[in-house]
């Protein structure tokens, strides 16, 4: 007896685990994560090639963009009608959408009804599909007691792939899930449900937006989680959608902010990508289908053939006896026996053996218990690699949002919907496994559809509403900023006048036109050694610069940058120019020439007034200074009281110099044609080469006698009378004089308060000189960041930006430094480098925040370049009706940090200018070595005229 029981041990040891034929059998539907990863990179690629407007036609992988800009921010409200059309039945629905309630502060309402279509319309003519789903939506209202004459916004789910050109616009690209009508293919799907729509009559219908089920699903799980920017959908049919970067949408202008692209990722392999991975099942399954050769991705995944390839396996296996002895019923050779929902029971986890043994008997077949779990082991590998298709899908599209925002880890929600997903028992655990698995470094939740996508078409259309009704008043905001031509031939004829004003002796002048007592520019001739001492801002500078006998363009500059404390800029006079002196003084010693006496010109960027050129009464200070006892006064002679209560060295200094003078003198240097100077940086100024018979102010003191002249006056007599022996001389030497035009004060009357906004009105109130340098506070980097921040706490507090929250840095003025209009207008930059700014100033944004800012600082720089280029055009006209030409050709030379760096100023500038003076050919020259070069220069053609 004991002997009989251990042979029938072995002899059942022998016998072979049923799972294990299975896994040999299926063994190339069995797949591996090093598989997994091979087909995530793959679809990878397919994503690029579709998104790329030179391969795109081409792509199996459509990747469609579809004008869905912004997943809900909980601010969405609204009533909706809305259509799901997506198969054998649709639906009609009411949409409720509440601001100030649930999870989001939001809450949808639904209500709806079902309507069935019959296989002879979904295989029929399109119109009568149309004119059945417009008379259903009547009958909608009807039941639901909604009034018909009252305008209805709609949306319309199309679960069919489309090319949407807007988001009230889509091409049908071919129909898919057993649907056929006819006469619809390459034509507008909303403006066929418009001319159903007007064929039924009795309607005010307006369908705002057309939303693929997938898109709809995304929408609807972002209503309840804002990290949600992805949907699958896996339930009849399979497809994926997700928030790409707008700059690489090559299909659709513009490269600001994302937009949902439908990758329609069921036709990922139609090209042969998978080819390794199609099984001779897939290929029965797709010969046997109503489109073969396409989708073929969706032909391994999806519900509508996952019951069918489970068939087909456990057919071939009996026909090799492998299963049921080799006996086949007529019920398993016939397609469509066993479903996907089969396939889910036969999975279920208590009752699947039971649930496996009721279907095969339904077949016709008698199953042993080994029949039973080989067939079930069938159901779990077929429906397996379904889930792991879709993690490698899944996995790709996580991993280009990843890359795209250049993050190590990625925090995301996945929307899902589809009845594999919902009803099959091991699914779900299995992709969130997998997908995990491949992408470690992300943290992915996976949330399901509660209600379906026509709920997400609704959303669709709320957000659409929403950003419209946001842009509409951003718009409404920003447009004093935008100037017309004919505004800015305004300014450029006020400044015109303030140019004139200033030159006159008499008469009051916001334009204060200072003469430089420079007289010439250089000829390539200076040599020598000449000390420069350059302030202008925060910063000082002393320079040693030496000019080379006889070799134009060959210079040598030393130089050292000392920074001035607040304390001093805002102390006594006498402190700041003995900080000066004490500056000096170490870089002497630092370059070894302290007992050198050398000539000397001081750049100092201040308006003053100059009565030869090496004096200057200082008119007022700007740029932050308010050194007390120092306006009114010599400011050269200020420094040199400083140096001599030093009592450590000599300057001989030979020339002030205002830095535009020295950069126009600078850039001379390289080009002979330089005679203007733009200052457009912290501060905004201009100098131009101006006709001496045109300066009235430096002309003889008409109507004084000798008695009534002041000491000033005797001063400038001298220097006339200077001007005067140097005039027989050279007559076409001294018919021109650098004048300062400190333009900057323009508008200081009054002239420009039709184009100053509320937001330049708060800036200039809140400024160390209120109601002065009006120009100056429209133009330059000083203030341009100080715009931005007011127009920011604006828009903020009218809840258009950050969510409606005011922050406490967002109240702070200066915060906003016009070096982040340069960063976040940079064309390079991306929208998330533009967060991550703005997060560094403690404003938590969004990625549509990110794009008004963006706008906010486009707007206040570019306006400010367009003054500049306005001011400028006055200028170069001036200059050329001075010289009695039709044409002129001169060039400008150019310092500043606005100018320089910000990517787009100069180009504004530039275009103005030529838009604004069409008979000035303006060529604009950056200098290399700014102002304090210039100020060597003007020192150096002193010396030499004085040496003449």
């Amino acid at each position: 007896m004991l002997a009989v029981h251990l042979v029938s041990f072995f002899f059942s040891k022998l016998q072979e685990d049923p799972t294990k034929k299975v896994d040999r059998f299926l063994h190339a539907m069995r797949l591996h994560d090093d598989q997994l990863v091979d087909i995530s990179a793959r679809f990878q690629a397919e994503m690029k090639k579709g998104l790329s407007a030179e391969s795109s036609a081409a792509a199996a992988v459509k990747m469609l963009p579809t004008h869905v800009r912004s997943t809900p921010d909980g601010s969405e409200k609204g009533q909706f009608l809305a259509l799901d059309l997506g198969g054998s039945k649709f639906k009609v629905l009411q949409v409720k959408v509440r601001e100030g309630m649930g999870i989001r502060k939001g809450g949808v309402e639904m209500e709806e009804k079902v309507y069935p279509i019959s296989k002879e319309l979904l295989n029929g003519r399109a119109p009568e599909l149309f004119d059945h789903v417009s008379e259903s939506l009547k009958d909608f209202l009807h039941v639901k007691n909604i009034i018909l004459e009252k305008k209805h916004p709609l949306a319309f789910t199309f679960s069919f792939p489309c090319e949407q050109t807007r988001l009230d616009k889509g091409l049908l690209l071919s129909w898919s899930k057993n649907c056929r009508a006819r006469g619809l293919q390459g034509k507008d799907v909303v403006q066929a449900l418009r001319d159903a729509i007007d064929r039924t009559g009795g309607m005010d219908i307006e369908v705002l937006a057309m939303v693929n089920d997938t898109v709809a699903t995304m929408m609807t799980c972002g209503f309840d989680d804002q990290y949600c920017e992805v949907g699958v959908i896996i339930g009849t049919g399979t497809n994926a959608c997700y928030m790409e970067e707008l700059r690489h949408v090559d299909l659709v202008e513009g490269d600001e902010g994302r937009m949902c692209v439908n990758t329609e990722w069921g036709g990922f392999g139609d090209d042969g990508a998978l080819n390794d991975f199609i099984t001779e099942f897939d290929q029965d399954v797709d010969a046997a289908s109503i489109n073969p050769g396409k989708q073929i991705f969706e032909k391994m995944v999806s519900g509508l053939y996952l019951g069918e390839l489970v068939r087909l396996v456990v057919l071939k296996m009996a026909k090799r006896g492998l299963l049921f002895d080799g006996c086949v019923s007529d019920a398993l050779r016939t397609k469509g026996k066993i479903t996907t929902a089969h396939v889910a029971a036969m999975e279920e986890y208590k009752t699947g053996l039971k649930n496996t043994r009721d279907i095969l008997v339904e077949l016709g077949l008698n199953p042993s218990e080994d029949d039973c779990i080989a067939v079930q082991h069938v159901s779990t590998i077929v429906s397996f690699r379904s889930s792991n298709l879709v993690a490698a899908g899944l996995a790709a599209i996580l991993t280009r949002i990843k890359q795209n925002r250049h993050l190590r880890t990625l925090r995301i929600t996945v929307g899902v919907d589809g009845t594999v997903y919902k009803t099959h028992p091991q699914y779900p655990k299995r992709l969130h496994k997998v997908v995990r698995r491949l992408l470690p470094e992300c943290q992915v939740r996976f949330v399901l559809s509660d209600s379906g996508s026509s709920k997400g078409a609704a959303l669709v259309t709320a957000v659409a509403q929403r950003l419209a009704s946001r842009k509409q008043q951003v718009d409404d905001t920003l447009a004093p900023f935008r100037l017309n031509q004919e505004q800015l031939q305004l300014v450029k004829a006020r400044m015109r006048v303030g140019l004139e004003a200033g030159l006159k002796s008499k008469g009051p002048s916001a334009v204060k036109m200072l003469p430089s007592y420079v007289y010439h520019t250089p000829d390539g001739t200076e040599r020598g050694k000449y000390l420069a001492l350059d302030l202008g801002g925060t910063n000082f500078r002393a320079m040693l610069v030496k000019f080379k006998k006889g070799l134009q363009n060959n210079t040598r500059l030393y130089h050292k940058i000392y920074t001035i404390p607040l304390e001093i800029m805002q102390g006594t006079g006498e402190e700041l120019f003995d900080h000066l002196a004490q500056y000096v003084s170490d870089f002497l010693d630092y370059m070894g020439i302290k007992k050198a006496h050398l000539p000397a010109g001081f750049t100092f960027s201040f308006p003053c007034e100059q009565t030869a050129i090496d004096t200057g009464i200082l008119v007022s200070w700007t740029k932050g200074f308010k050194a007390t006892d120092c306006e009114g006064h010599d400011v050269v002679n200020m420094l040199r009281e400083a140096i001599k209560r030093r009592n450590e060295y000599d300057l001989d200094i030979v020339a002030l110099v205002n830095d535009t003078v020295g950069t126009m003198m600078s850039c001379a240097y390289e080009d002979p044609q330089c005679e203007v100077g733009l200052i457009a940086g912290t501060g905004s100024n201009v100098c131009y080469m101006e006709e001496l018979k045109n300066i009235e102010k430096i002309g003889q003191k008409k109507g004084k006698t000798q008695e009534d002249k002041g000491p000033q006056d005797a001063v400038e007599d001298k220097q006339d009378d200077g001007m005067k022996g140097d005039k027989k001389e050279g007559d076409v030497e001294m018919s021109k004089m650098c004048i300062n035009t400190e333009w900057g004060g323009l508008g200081d009357d009054g002239s420009l308060d039709d184009i100053i906004t509320p937001f330049d009105v708060e800036v200039d109130q809140n400024s160390v000189n209120p109601g002065k340098q009006r120009f100056e506070k429209l133009t330059s980097g000083m203030y341009l960041g100080e715009i931005v921040r007011q127009v920011l706490l604006d828009l903020t507090r009218g809840g258009l930006l950050f969510r409606g929250r005011v922050t406490e840095t967002l109240k702070t003025p200066g915060i906003f430094q016009t070096k982040y209009l340069s960063q976040i207008e940079s064309d390079r930059l991306a929208l998330l480098q533009v967060r991550s700014i703005l997060q560094q100033l403690g404003l938590d944004s969004t990625c549509d925040d990110s794009i008004i800012v963006k706008e906010v600082c486009g707007v206040v720089s570019r306006r400010a370049a367009e003054l500049c280029g306005a001011g400028m055009a006055a200028v170069v006209d001036k200059i050329r009706e001075n010289r009695g030409l039709d044409h002129l050709n001169i060039t400008v030379g150019v310092d500043g940090a606005l100018y320089k760096l910000h990517p787009h100023f100069s180009g504004v500038l530039q275009e103005t200018t030529r838009a604004l003076a069409p008979q000035c050919n303006v060529t604009f020259l950056p200098s290399e070595e700014g102002s304090g070069k210039g100020a060597a220069l003007i020192t150096a053609v002193a010396r030499q005229k004085q040496n003449c």
